[in-house]
């Protein structure tokens, strides 16, 4: 169980500018949440990152971005429309609906007595067109996985791929979920990242622990720790009525150890129930041994919204700067030193790493009233940011105050231009130091040490 408190979180990533909660301004939405600046920095950073590692870097991947609405029909065949529900209860007292998994024999909210169990299919619908009959309806897709199995005969015929080999895609999903909860973990928006890996029947289990071991691979590239993360083997009776294996990777979140990311052996359920409603031949012809036959899947299911939160869960930290073994930052409060902080002073601040910290670097005019300074500062932001675009500035507020934002967005490192940078005596009373001219502060945001580098070497230490 993680010792990270779920409404320090929430409070952080609002003050932050990380997540919003949706429509605020009219009372909001239930399990629906805005992006803001640093979210969508965030959120970009771990979808790119994804992308990278399982279609960019990979000869055997292809991607597509299928459209949110299909067509009805394909629902029908994948088992959706039947199939896709949870149990649902009402009270019958206050007529308050809840997951009938979830709750006991009674309302939780008034303790009133709860109705019979119903089946409650968790897709949104909606109308095409004009009309309002029965034949206009569709759905806002509840998974992305479907998109990839109608498009496989076409990226079969359009490349011809060897298998094994994997179509890949990230994209919003829609869940009517009975009761959205905790933050971001439940929610009826959500954003998935799925790859459907096509595999000679024979040759899954292999397959299988190869996705396996990339699980594990992402958890560590985006920072989440091994050791907050369990593999749960579903055992029969318990997983979908398409796998033949399936297992949970499951996460310590504050409020217990659930689901986060899902890896299922899918068999030839889907492209055989899609060949089979649509009337179109899914098999696939294997040149070498002309032998044709329905692919096997192994479908690895990432959630974008889960990883957003467990990342921000393992990022967390708070600690007092100046109890560790690094040495206090010097005092600089005339304007005249480099750039400090309190000793001992409280903070909460975000162990991102870099690859996915929405701010690299922040750059700091050590005062911004002083235009000399401010000229040097955006000289030195505007080159590292043909370098590196996730670059802020900063110059509001005093030097702690910038560090302590900063330390709570979870930005790497900051560079301060101050009086020495320039080596000009004459613009500091005599006080700075001509040998340090194009030399800045830069101050690491894990340990609050700050150590004197040259301008030139700052494009190398934040790429």
């Amino acid at each position: 169980m993680s010792e990270v408190s779920m409404e320090k979180i929430v409070s952080l990533c609002k003050r932050r500018g990380f997540i919003y909660p949706g429509s605020e301004i009219y009372g909001g939405l239930s399990g629906t949440w805005d992006w803001g600046p640093m979210g969508v920095e965030l959120k970009n950073n771990v979808k790119n990152l994804w992308w990278r590692m399982f279609v960019q870097e990979r000869d055997d991947m292809y991607g597509v971005d299928a459209a949110i609405l299909m067509n009805p029909m394909a629902w029908e065949a994948s088992g959706h429309v039947s199939g896709f529900s949870d149990p649902l209860v009402e009270c019958k007292k206050c007529k308050k609906r809840f997951r009938a998994d979830q709750v006991g024999k009674e309302c939780p909210e008034c303790g009133g007595a709860l109705g019979e169990v119903k089946q409650f299919n968790m897709m949104f619908k909606t109308q095409v067109g004009a009309t309002e009959d029965p034949s206009a309806i569709t759905y806002l897709r509840p998974e992305t996985a479907g998109g990839i199995f109608v498009n496989f005969k076409n990226v079969v015929d359009s490349f011809h791929p060897k298998l094994p080999f994997g179509v890949a895609q990230i994209g919003k999903a829609f869940r009517n979920e009975i009761a959205p909860r905790d933050f971001i973990f439940r929610v009826r928006e959500l954003e998935q990242m799925e790859v459907e890996y096509f595999v000679r029947p024979e040759e899954w289990e292999s397959a299988f622990e190869e996705w396996r071991k990339n699980v594990h691979a992402f958890n560590d590239a985006v920072g989440i720790p091994k050791s907050a993360v369990h593999e749960l083997e579903v055992p029969d009776g318990e997983r979908a009525h398409y796998s033949k294996r399936t297992i949970d990777f499951e996460f310590d979140w504050p409020f217990g150890r659930k689901e986060l990311y899902g890896l299922a052996y899918r068999t030839d359920f889907d492209l055989s129930a899609h060949a089979k409603g649509s009337g179109q031949d899914l098999s696939y012809l294997d040149e070498e041994t002309k032998q044709k036959f329905i692919p096997h899947v192994i479908e690895p299911s990432f959630g974008v919204d889960r990883t957003i939160l467990a990342l921000l869960i393992s990022a967390y930290a708070e600690d007092e700067l100046g109890s560790s073994s690094a040495p206090p930052s010097p005092k600089a409060t005339d304007g005249h030193g480099k750039a400090s902080e309190d000793k001992g002073e409280k903070r909460v601040f975000l162990r991102f790493n870099k690859a996915v910290a929405p701010v690299k670097a922040a750059v700091f005019p050590l005062l911004k009233n002083k235009p000399e300074l401010v000229s040097k500062a955006r000289e030195v932001y505007e080159m590292l940011k043909k370098v590196q675009p996730q670059i802020m500035w900063d110059d509001n507020g005093n030097i702690g105050k910038r560090y302590r934002r900063q330390d709570e967005i979870g930005t790497p490192v900051c560079i301060t231009i101050d009086f020495d940078t320039l080596g000009d005596p004459s613009t500091s009373s005599g006080q700075a130091k001509p040998e340090l001219k194009d030399t800045v502060t830069l101050r690491n945001r894990d340990t609050g040490e700050q150590e004197r580098v040259s301008i030139d070497s700052l494009a190398a230490r934040i790429a």
